[in-house]
């Protein structure tokens, strides 16, 4: 058996996969809270809403990931959707943890949660539930609060929101 002249009984090899799944572009989060005194967070580009009674959204963390049990201790977690100019600060928050929130204007909410001051939407959010799913966990996450800009101000576009493609950081064409 074929599909689109490709043999079917071909192995699912996660390099194929890779390559598959990159083929459709995500946007790119940041994930971060204030844990123990110190700035906490990675990158997702698996973020999705779900819900808007409750209103909720999703990211998937890799199960190997060193920084997802110190975030889950967060009360509170940020989300800042990322705009097309954070190509530098999505790698930072890939790099040495020590490093990740270094020149990155941020704010701290009163509950932990952390949020970039130059995102193009930041949600304040806890945790709803934890779904293990293969190789990654979904995170469920109960939002309470949002802020973002809405069309344009004094005529300038608040901006377009990075985008992840065939493993690679890119921006949409408008």
């Amino acid at each position: 058996m074929t599909l689109l002249g490709v043999p079917t009984n071909q192995d699912l090899d996660p390099s194929r996969l890779r390559e598959a799944f990159g083929s459709f572009p995500s946007g790119v989060v940041a994930v971060a809270a204030e844990v123990d005194g110190a700035l906490v967070g990675l990158a997702a580009s698996s973020f999705t809403s779900v819900s808007l009674d409750p209103p909720l959204v999703s990211v998937s963390v890799a199960n190997t990931s060193k920084t997802w049990p110190d975030l889950r201790r967060a009360r509170r977690l940020g989300l800042t959707v990322l705009a097309e100019h954070h190509g530098q600060v999505c790698r930072q928050l890939a790099g040495p943890v020590d490093r990740r929130f270094d020149d990155v204007p941020v704010t701290v909410t009163e509950e932990g949660a952390v949020t970039l001051d130059e995102g193009l939407a930041r949600f304040d959010c806890s945790i709803y539930r934890e779904v293990e799913a293969g190789d990654h966990t979904i995170v469920l996450l109960l939002l309470h609060a949002v802020e973002h800009a809405v069309g344009h101000v004094e005529g300038v576009a608040h901006g377009l929101p990075l985008v992840f493609h065939r493993s690679a950081f890119g921006r949409m064409a408008v």
